[in-house]
């Protein structure tokens, strides 16, 4: 896209975009290494690509499309193939007769746009987009899958030969066309699906395939029972596992590239009266550009939490049960605190995101290599900062508390309800409470609630529901923390403020589409420490909390519910749990 640059310096310049000294700059570097000035002034973060992109298609006069969020029909997506539309960042978006509009990063590419007319036989309407719109649209291609795996499945198991059960046979039926078919389709599947758990579970007459989405279980499909032996021998061999155990639970983790992004699967094998039930956990690999923000925290809690990261020493912690996202809590602290100077080192049991400037070390208890083990060994490397993946234990307890006590930082997990809660399980552990007031600086509980799409239905209480709503939680405290945090009108009341209901669409069935976190932030105060040294319940240290500002994860909930993230109901059912 020619465009000359005293024009594009005029309306870069009077939009404001750049300052006229970077221009200046940009333009002769560009002279002098030969390349454009827009290329210099991207390489600089001057200005970003997709926003230079706009910037060209004003000035061109071509009209500029956002394909974010936009469902595309198969039909006229499937006009140009997913490789040519990979390799060439262009899709198909519109077909209306002989018409075919079609987004592109660069409306230069002359030869794409001839492939497609001679491909199509249509008028070809180029349209520029950003990189955004185009990975939405390249992962439409892989929700295709739904439409055609049922056949892929069906055709790939007939093939498939149950062999005599031994190590060699199982090891040649895991390597077959069929097998690595059938694993490679259902891993593609759920990945399109943005599944984060896979169930593979054994029956009396089939193999039951489920996809955790959203936090809810669904069922995917049914496999024939002979398609058993071929699905678990594919996966061990993926896992690095043993072929010939069928007696003991296995534990392993694979990684594989698609769709343009990295996941690895964590895999974890557990004998049962039918066969051998799989548990694969997808974690994509990349964590980074997650803020506080974007995963649900706001107003005080937040401030706390940055306040508690700004420390050189102490402990912060995140609690909840199995699947709360306490880990992408942990990482995105780490994200924050990654600086260039600072040594910081983990200790996990598994890797579940790989960072950049972070030294990663996954526990081994096979080898002894436990928690305990590798804290004391960590200690001993310098670093600023700690991150231990789980306390579970007395030993690897007092090593964290020891190691906030003498100049470091350390974040980790506890397997507790509430925030409060964390107290009393540390104090069980034998930890003292003097340690404990000396080290904690704040203590996170958290769950993870649906969220809504664009598509729903909007309605407000009734004269019955507020009522129901207010035995539910301190509707005052939540109503104040709305109005404080500008997200309801100074004068407003219960009745004034919209809720909503999930409403079907094309996007989502269930009206809900991803998951934000719900919290409550426990700040480690003066006053919460005196009710630890008198070995209080954590009853009572979350009624402290909550006067001294703390919204639980119930009043959090019904915050984000007024906000038109999610519902009433889906935070009753995360809650009541």
């Amino acid at each position: 896209m020619y465009i000359a640059d005293s024009q594009l310096k005029t309306f870069l310049s009077d939009a404001g975009l750049v300052s006229q000294k970077d221009f200046d700059a940009a333009e002769k570097e560009a002279k002098e290494s030969n390349k454009s000035v827009g290329e210099i002034l991207t390489a600089h973060n001057s200005i970003g690509e997709d926003e230079l992109r706009r910037t060209y298609a004003y000035i061109l006069g071509i009209p500029f499309v956002s394909l974010v969020g936009t469902s595309i029909e198969f039909q006229t997506l499937s006009l140009i193939p997913e490789p040519v539309a990979r390799r060439n960042n262009i899709i198909a978006y519109s077909h209306k007769g002989n018409e075919l509009e079609i987004a592109m990063l660069d409306t230069d590419d002359l030869a794409a746009i001839d492939f497609i007319k001679k491909k199509t036989h249509l008028k070809v309407l180029p349209r520029l987009t950003d990189v955004a719109s185009i990975k939405a649209a390249l992962k439409q291609y892989q929700m295709s899958l739904r439409d055609n795996l049922g056949d892929v499945i069906k055709r790939e198991t007939e093939a498939l030969s149950a062999g005599d059960g031994s190590a060699e046979d199982l090891q040649k039926v895991a390597e077959g066309t069929s097998a690595v078919r059938i694993v490679d389709t259902l891993l593609r599947h759920a990945t399109a699906q943005s599944a984060s758990d896979i169930h593979i579970e054994p029956m009396e007459a089939a193999l039951l395939i489920r996809y955790r989405i959203d936090g809810i279980l669904h069922d995917a499909m049914e496999l024939p029972k002979n398609a058993a032996a071929a699905v678990t021998a594919r996966i061990k061999v993926l896992s690095g596992m043993r072929l010939d155990e069928h007696r003991l639970p296995q534990d392993g983790r694979f990684t594989a590239e698609g769709a343009g992004e990295k996941v690895s699967f964590r895999v974890s094998i557990l004998p049962t009266y039918f066969g051998e039930k799989i548990v694969m956990r997808l974690l994509r690999d990349n964590i980074s550009g997650f803020t506080l923000e974007s995963i649900g925290f706001h107003g005080t809690g937040l401030d706390r939490i940055h306040e508690a990261t700004r420390k050189t020493t102490g402990m912060i912690l995140s609690c909840g049960p199995t699947g709360a996202g306490k880990s992408t809590t942990l990482y995105t602290l780490l994200d924050i605190v990654n600086t260039p100077d600072v040594n910081i080192s983990t200790i996990e049991d598994p890797i579940e995101f790989q960072m950049a400037r972070v030294n990663q070390t996954q526990v081994r208890p096979d080898i002894g290599f436990t928690f305990a083990s590798g804290m004391r060994s960590l200690v001993r490397q310098d670093p600023d900062i700690i991150m231990v993946g789980e306390i579970r234990d007395k030993e690897t307890a007092s090593l964290a508390i020891n190691a906030a006590l003498t100049g470091h930082l350390v974040l980790s997990t506890l397997h507790t309800n509430t925030a409060a809660g964390a107290i009393p399980r540390l104090l069980d552990m034998g930890i003292e409470p003097f340690l404990l007031a000396s080290t904690l600086r704040v203590i996170v509980g958290q769950r993870l609630v649906r969220k809504l799409t664009a598509d729903k239905d909007k309605y407000n209480l009734s004269r019955d529901e507020q009522a129901q709503l207010e035995r539910i939680v301190d509707a005052g405290t939540v109503l104040r923390a709305l109005k404080e945090e500008k997200v309801v009108a100074k004068d407003s009341t219960w009745k004034d403020i919209a809720f909503f209901h999930p409403e079907a669409s094309a996007k989502s069935t269930t009206g809900f589409s991803g998951r934000v976190g719900i919290y409550e932030v426990l700040s480690v105060t003066s006053t919460i420490k005196e009710l630890m040294m008198k070995n209080s319940t954590d009853s009572e240290i979350e009624k402290q909390a909550r006067e001294e500002g703390m919204l639980t994860m119930s009043e959090d909930g019904i915050f984000k519910a007024a906000q038109g993230l999610t519902t009433i109901e889906e935070v009753l059912r995360v809650i009541t749990e």
